[in-house]
């Protein structure tokens, strides 16, 4: 009277290495619970957000230094280009400061003398700006007359 023994467990659902299974098979196994993948990947994506955002304002940044640099560069190659066609009757010498004047033709002068420097001497003409000759044999503007547009 031997009845066979039948598994009442699915055969589909047991194995013979449980330790290739992803989950716990006996009792004293650690307890894993299943993430909510949406939870992680929201993370994530927060994450990258502020990571990128961070990074793009870095870009912001340097972008305008460079857009400032290249205006102020353009700045001395206008007035570069206007004190090279004035009257000068000296040699400017590098790292010197002069004075830049509009004459009465319209014609601009470069001169030593400073718009305080005057005295009572008639000036015929009207102040520009106060510039440097820089090394590169460009001029750079240490004070400029607002009324003045370059």
């Amino acid at each position: 009277m031997s009845e066979k023994f039948e598994n009442p467990i699915d055969p589909d659902k047991i194995t013979e290495t449980p330790s290739t299974l992803e989950y716990g098979h006996h009792l004293g196994s650690p307890v894993i619970k299943p993430e909510d993948q949406g939870k992680l990947k929201g993370r994530a994506l927060a994450a990258m957000e502020h990571q990128t955002d961070m990074q793009m304002d870095q870009i912001r940044q340097q972008m305008q230094l460079l857009a400032d640099q290249a205006k102020k560069l353009n700045s001395r190659k206008v007035i570069s280009e206007i004190i090279y066609a004035s009257e000068i009757r000296f040699e400017p010498l590098i790292n010197h400061t002069y004075h830049l004047y509009r004459k009465e033709d319209s014609t601009s002068l470069l001169s030593l003398i400073a718009p305080d420097q005057w005295g009572r001497s008639k000036k015929t003409f009207s102040y520009i700006a106060t510039v440097r000759l820089l090394a590169d044999h460009t001029w750079d503007v240490i004070e400029k007359n607002e009324d003045f547009e370059f």
